[in-house]
C-alpha cells in the first residue's frame, strides 16, 4: 500500500508541474480536462489510501485504467510522430502500474478486511 500512496503522490506532483508549465494545449479540450483533474484525482486517492485504503485501492484502480487509456489516446492518436518517443515509453509504464493495481487489488482489500 506505501507504494500506491507514492505513485499517486508522484502522480499530483507530476499534474501540479505540467499545469505550472501551461497546462495541456495540445490536447483536446475533454482531454485536457482529464489531466487537469488528475491533479485532484491522484490528490484524492492518496488521502483516501491513507484514511480509507479499501475506497483508495477502488479510485485506485480507476484512476490506473482511465489514466492508461488516455495517455495512449495522446501518445498514439493526438501525436503522430513516428516510432519510441517519451510519451509512449510513459505510457507503457502507466499501463503496467495499471495492470499491477488492478490485479493486486482484490488480494489486497481481502487482507485490509481481516
Amino acid at each position: 500500500m506505501p507504494a500506491a500512496v507514492v505513485l499517486f503522490a508522484y502522480g499530483t506532483i507530476v499534474h501540479v508541474v505540467q499545469l505550472a508549465m501551461g497546462g495541456y494545449p495540445e490536447m483536446p479540450g475533454w482531454l485536457a480536462a482529464y489531466f487537469v483533474s488528475l491533479t485532484f484525482l491522484d490528490a484524492l486517492a492518496v488521502v483516501l489510501l491513507l484514511c480509507r485504503p479499501a475506497a483508495g485501492l477502488v479510485l485506485g484502480c480507476f484512476i490506473m485504467v482511465t489514466d492508461a487509456a488516455a495517455n495512449f489516446y495522446a501518445n498514439y492518436v493526438v501525436d503522430n510522430s513516428p516510432g519510441l518517443t517519451a510519451g509512449r515509453v510513459g505510457q507503457a509504464v502507466i499501463t503496467l502500474l495499471a495492470v499491477a493495481l488492478v490485479t493486486l487489488t482484490p488480494r489486497t482489500r481481502q487482507a485490509l478486511r481481516r
